[in-house]
């Protein structure tokens, strides 16, 4: 077909596009939250949602698809119309990790979804049970050096961020330690109070409470700057590991053939959403912060950051449980 004979198909569907975002939305909009109910995921995916709602007048639902590491609520909206009505909200795993750990996934989440919005970080905080003989990172590696093998550290399970986020610190120390998995963050934690393990990178909202308790001793954290919730914690790169970074985040995905305009629309009220202070305190209360990517530099962020966890889970041999 000639150029000019297919330039009016062009004009037509660049017109069709434009139509369907002025009137967009003009149905219920579903919002997957990867996670049980309860979660950050799910607290995050709630406020966007009961904000879209009031913005848009149509109803925003959110619809809790658990499991597998988060691969049904995702697969569940790569599969999906991409005509802005079905959305996700989720966390890093999903996105960077998971094609990784599952050999058979059978789609790509960077080619499949597209980024609306980067919503939030959150620091992972290095703690030890007190019995622990160390008080700093450098203590903590050379405590390791000398009981290769025999200090524990438990997470959420195998291949979750925490337990990467440790092989990536065992890799970069130079140390080994043994990984014991339990079925959630908040057991790992009560294992760790407990003293069934040595030592855990958690999230600050898990973690607060225990260490300004005495249950347990906060080395550091994993972001690059201080953890606002936690200021007098150093990071692991001031602590003595340069360039060490691991964070937790949160993001709001569509299918990727979203046309244009509506992801514009969308995109605009996410940015409006996450300017609002009761987001900003809801976000605080869960040791997070509001994120700073535009779409483009979110796009470069997840491809960094899959290369950099690809790169841990071959290294570790991490397997999805």
């Amino acid at each position: 077909m000639s150029i000019r004979r297919s330039l009016p198909a062009a004009l037509f569907i660049c017109a069709a596009h434009a139509a369907l975002a002025q009137t967009y939305p003009v149905k219920p909009i579903r919002i997957v939250a990867a996670q049980s109910a309860g979660g950050v995921t799910d607290a995050l995916a709630r406020v966007f949602a009961q904000k879209l709602s009031e913005a848009w007048k149509q109803p925003v639902i959110v619809e809790n698809r658990a499991g597998a590491g988060g691969t049904i609520g995702t697969e569940a909206v790569v599969k999906a119309t991409a005509d802005g009505y079905t959305l996700l909200l989720s966390s890093a795993g999903p996105i960077v990790i998971n094609q990784s750990l599952y050999p058979a996934l059978g789609y790509d989440p960077l080619k499949a979804l597209i980024p609306i919005t980067f919503i939030a970080t959150s620091a992972l905080v290095l703690v030890t049970h007190p019995a622990v003989p160390v008080r700093s990172v450098r203590e903590l590696i050379a405590l390791a050096k000398t009981r290769a093998g025999r200090l524990t550290y438990g997470s959420g399970g195998s291949g979750s961020p925490p337990h990467l986020t440790a092989e990536l610190f065992k890799a970069t120390a130079g140390v080994d330690m043994t990984h014991i998995p339990f079925k959630g963050s908040a057991p790992s934690v009560l294992a760790l109070v407990g003293g069934q393990v040595d030592l855990s990178f958690s999230t600050v909202v898990i973690v607060l409470p225990q260490v300004q308790a005495n249950r347990l001793r906060a080395l550091a954290v994993t972001s690059p700057r201080r953890s606002k919730t936690m200021p007098e914690m150093p990071t692991l790169n001031e602590a003595g590991m340069p360039g060490f970074e691991s964070q937790q985040w949160f993001g709001l995905f569509a299918p990727a053939a979203l046309p244009a305009g509506i992801l514009g629309s969308l995109n605009t009220e996410a940015t409006r959403i996450l300017a609002l202070p009761e987001l900003r305190e809801r976000l605080a209360r869960e040791g997070a912060e509001p994120g700073t990517l535009t779409p483009p530099e979110f796009a470069a962020f997840l491809q960094a950051d899959f290369a950099r966890w690809a790169k841990v889970v071959k290294q570790s041999s991490a397997k999805a449980e």
